[in-house]
This record gives structure tokens, sequence and C-alpha cells, in this order.
């Protein structure tokens, strides 16, 4: 495919590339695919995991001003709580959710459920 993409004439010196990781350079090779597969798929569950981590920050902050701002109305002292507690309960499941897929992938004899490279590549065997 490289020797195809060099080739065509308005093609840059050295072929197309894709950028960073995507395009194989560095620590990652093409012939690694599972490796680039794992990658993706643990970057992908840390940005989900920040991003969980960050609204439940910026819940329990909003929730906190709605608690001393409410003045004594219990409407809006419920709401506060409610939002906290909803923050917490979405950052405990987002994080309960890595030891779920690793309890269930036990349970039914998957034991790279956690690296899906290797569950792939043992699956393709």
């Amino acid at each position: 495919m490289m020797q195809l993409a060099e080739d065509i004439q308005i093609a840059p010196e050295g072929g197309f590339r894709g950028f960073g990781i995507f395009g194989l350079e560095g620590s990652v090779s093409a012939d690694s695919s599972g490796a680039l597969f794992n990658l993706f798929i643990s970057r992908a569950i840390g940005v989900i995991t920040i991003v969980a981590f960050v609204w439940f920050i910026f819940l329990f902050f909003s929730g906190a001003i709605g608690i001393m701002t409410a003045g004594g109305d219990k409407q809006s002292m419920e709401s506060a709580k409610k939002r906290i507690t909803n923050g917490l309960i979405g950052l405990i499941a987002v994080i309960a959710g890595i030891f779920v897929v690793s309890l269930l992938g036990q349970f039914l004899g998957i034991e790279n459920v956690l690296n899906p490279g290797e569950a792939v590549r043992e699956i393709t065997k």
C-alpha cells in the first residue's frame, strides 16, 4: 500500500502517512495492530474516566453553591443535594464499570477482557 502511494505523482516524498501513532510511527509498528487497538481502548477509557471525574467536580461545586445560596428554601436545598448525589453515583458507576467488566470476564473465562488486543489475538488463533 505504501508503494502504491509513493508511485502516485501527487504523493509527498516518502508517501502518505497518518498522524502520530495512527501513522504507525514511533513505538507502535504496523505489525502490532493489537497494541494499537489496546492503546486506543486504554486511552478512551482514560478519557471517559477523566470526563466523569471533571463532571463530578462540576456537579459537586454547583451543588455546594446551591446549598449555600438556598437561604432556607427546602426545594433549592433538595435540588442541590440531588445534584451532588447524582454526580457521585455517576462517578461510582464509571469506576465500577471497569471492575464489573473484569469480573464478568473472569466468570466467562475470558482472561484478557481488559486487554482487548490480546483477546482478539486469542479468538483468531
